[in-house]
């Protein structure tokens, strides 16, 4: 048998869920999950996509062992609101999968035909800028398709495989140990290659 068959993806744990519905449902949600599980909610805050705002809230465990970020649409004209269309109603839309080693997790599922989100060049040229990093860290990340931020707390990397079925998709994550963030300044990035590669391969409904 092939060693690349034998090997694992240096993949760990689950870091987040991330579950999109109707904004108007948002609070219902999060009473939901806060009656069932001790976790603390986040302030809500708003994500960028070329057809409108989405409210994203989160909802974690005090230990940090269960994440998961409810997002809230108000139109169909979004990337979330696409996918609560098309599933008639709220559910899961993506799944983050832990590594300790971003890069040699990029590198092994690529051996196996993994075809990541293909990330435009733009993002890239406005990382460097926006966070003052070496040519040389900036070139890597492109290499893979791998977005990165930081705050005070520590790094966050992630990559993103292709959408599934009515919207469903995959996110691989690195988070540096103070990190309490999701990559919300990638977001507008990420959407709109996201949708970019749907008009590519259209979802059947």
């Amino acid at each position: 048998m092939p060693a690349a068959a034998t090997t694992d993806c240096g993949l760990t744990h689950i870091d987040h869920l991330a579950q999109t519905m109707d904004r108007d449902q948002m609070l219902t949600w999060v009473l939901f999950y806060r009656s069932i599980f001790e976790v603390e909610k986040s302030p809500m805050v708003d994500i960028l996509d070329p057809g409108g705002l989405v409210r994203s809230q989160v909802v974690e465990a005090y230990s940090g062992s269960f994440r998961l970020t409810l997002n809230g649409v108000e139109n169909n004209r979004t990337f979330a609101g696409e996918f609560v269309q098309r599933n008639f109603g709220s559910g899961i839309q993506h799944l983050a999968l832990a590594t300790d080693d971003i890069f040699a997790t990029a590198n092994s599922l690529r051996a196996r035909g993994f075809a990541p989100l293909a990330i435009p060049a733009t993002y890239y040229d406005d990382l460097a800028a926006r966070l003052g990093l070496a040519a040389e860290f900036v070139d890597a990340l492109r290499a893979q398709n791998i977005l990165y931020d930081r705050d005070a707390g520590g790094e966050f990397y992630h990559l993103y495989g292709p959408t599934f079925g009515q919207g469903l998709f995959f996110e691989i994550a690195q988070r540096g140990p103070g990190y309490r963030g999701y990559g919300a300044p990638n977001a507008p990035f990420r959407i709109a290659a996201q949708k970019r590669a749907m008009r590519q391969t259209p979802v059947s409904i």
